[in-house]
């Protein structure tokens, strides 16, 4: 059975010290709630002390980002070995990484690679804008980025992966996706996507 999973990411929000009374406050709630695993994704500065403030329990810590080599010149980036130190998870492939800083689903599949290298758990994001939305190419689009995405990957790496679907054309925009929108995306074309290149049983592990 597949563990639903809910992630918090606060993207350059909070201090450190904003964060820690964050994670205080929501900490005991979330233990409450059994059958689901919760995680914190603050930003990095904040990573370290969210990782201490939950060490000991259930709660999980994520980074926001990764770069895919371990080590190098490559300033203002984070490698998966620096990550690995505190964290369980990593978002990868987020819609603002992808429209700010230009991301590619090559950039996606090494950094999900990269990722995968140091037993961090992918969080990786999928989704269309309002203009692909309107066109009638969601489905193409979507399907587009998991393939990208999973190049490369072998049938067990892939297994138990996590995919978040971002309705990009509902942020902002006085639109909402609902819970039909989400489920036809997730169903209909991530998972279908993922069976077609490594079959049912992969798929649904996902």
């Amino acid at each position: 059975m597949r563990t639903p999973i809910v992630a918090g990411n606060w993207k350059m929000f909070k201090t450190v010290a904003q964060a820690n009374e964050l994670v205080a406050a929501a900490k005991d709630g979330l233990l409450a709630v059994a059958g689901v695993d919760s995680v914190f994704c603050p930003p990095f500065m904040a990573v370290p002390a969210v990782a201490a403030a939950v060490a000991g329990t259930a709660l999980g810590v994520g980074a926001q980002n990764m770069y895919w080599a371990d080590e190098g010149a490559y300033t203002g980036e984070v490698s998966g070995l620096m990550v690995k130190e505190f964290c369980q998870y990593v978002i990868i492939g987020h819609s603002e990484r992808r429209e700010y800083f230009c991301e590619t689903d090559e950039d996606v599949n090494k950094k999900i690679l990269a990722a995968l290298g140091h037993g961090l758990m992918p969080i990786v994001c999928v989704g269309e804008s309002l203009n692909v939305r309107q066109a009638g190419d969601t489905e193409a689009w979507v399907a587009a980025q998991v393939k990208g995405a999973l190049a490369g990957l072998t049938a067990v790496q892939v297994q138990g992966l996590v995919f978040a679907y971002e309705p990009i054309w509902a942020i902002g925009t006085g639109l909402a996706a609902t819970p039909q929108d989400a489920e036809h995306v997730c169903g209909n074309v991530v998972r279908a996507t993922i069976a077609s290149l490594y079959g049912a049983a992969v798929a649904q592990a996902v």
